[in-house]
């Protein structure tokens, strides 16, 4: 998951409050189309959920994510998990394709990731992913972001996310090399399995962070007020505003 340095993940919450990610990975998995014997690396695989279910169709799958104890959680399913930065991959041709599931708009490196990611492709190899793109939570952030400028703290500077358009991606992916398959940006409201504030304390912690530490605590719990409007339906079921890019491209067999 995050290589930022404010946002650190618990195991234990993620399953609670953020199961949703993997279970909707099924498409990009379905895009990805792996094969037995492919050897994949999982980009960002948390706590490993996706990574099982490619090793489980017979794929030979390294997991690699910035969060020992999402790989703490990941080893304990049996999977090859490691520690490792997204942005700084230590990979070099041994992989038939690279993976990533709502990983890569926590990676702001993204020239980095694409360089790593095509070292460590074979020439045909593939990269398929999906994320949080232009617009993603947008309502979530609005709200976020007016809170900490009136309190005089340069809001963006402290948001953690990349994401792109699908022609601001597509551009980086061909500057580097690949030839684009496939990229599309489409909205996908998002059920959450408890209140906003679950969700914030899981994803969004460094927007507290920029606070001083007596005031973090209380910061997500004026945040049902203030996004029920739009994010709330009448029987108190919460959603987030979703917006995902996801993309499947390949390195050419020619490529050195």
């Amino acid at each position: 998951m995050s290589a930022v340095s404010n946002q650190t993940w618990n195991s234990q919450q993620y399953s609670e409050h953020a199961r949703f990610v993997s279970e909707l990975g099924t498409p990009v998995v379905a895009l990805l189309a792996p094969l037995r014997g492919e050897r994949i690396l999982d980009l960002g695989c948390g706590d490993g959920p996706l990574t099982k279910q490619l090793s489980d169709l017979g794929c030979k799958v390294v997991g690699v994510d910035a969060s020992s104890e999402m790989i703490d959680a990941a080893r304990a399913l049996g999977l090859d998990a490691r520690v490792m930065d997204g942005q700084t991959l230590q990979f070099d041709g041994e992989f038939d394709a690279v993976f990533s599931n709502a990983a890569l708009h926590w990676m702001k490196q993204p020239e980095k990731v694409m360089a790593g990611v095509w070292r460590a492709l074979d020439p045909g190899g593939r990269f398929v992913g999906e994320f949080g793109g232009k617009g993603n939570v947008a309502t979530i952030v609005m709200a976020l972001e007016g809170a900490l400028s009136k309190r005089g703290i340069a809001a963006k500077t402290v948001n953690p996310w990349y994401n792109p358009t699908a022609e601001e991606y597509r551009t980086l992916l061909e500057a580097h090399g690949f030839t684009v398959n496939s990229i599309a940006l489409f909205p996908r409201s998002t059920p959450l399995p408890g209140s906003i504030v679950g969700w914030l304390e899981t994803f969004a912690q460094p927007f507290a962070a920029a606070l001083p530490p007596p005031d973090r605590s209380a910061f997500f719990e004026k945040w049902p007020r203030l996004c029920r409007p739009n994010l709330c339906d009448d029987a108190g079921n919460w959603h987030a505003d979703y917006v995902r890019l996801r993309f499947s491209a390949t390195k050419p067999q020619s490529a050195a």
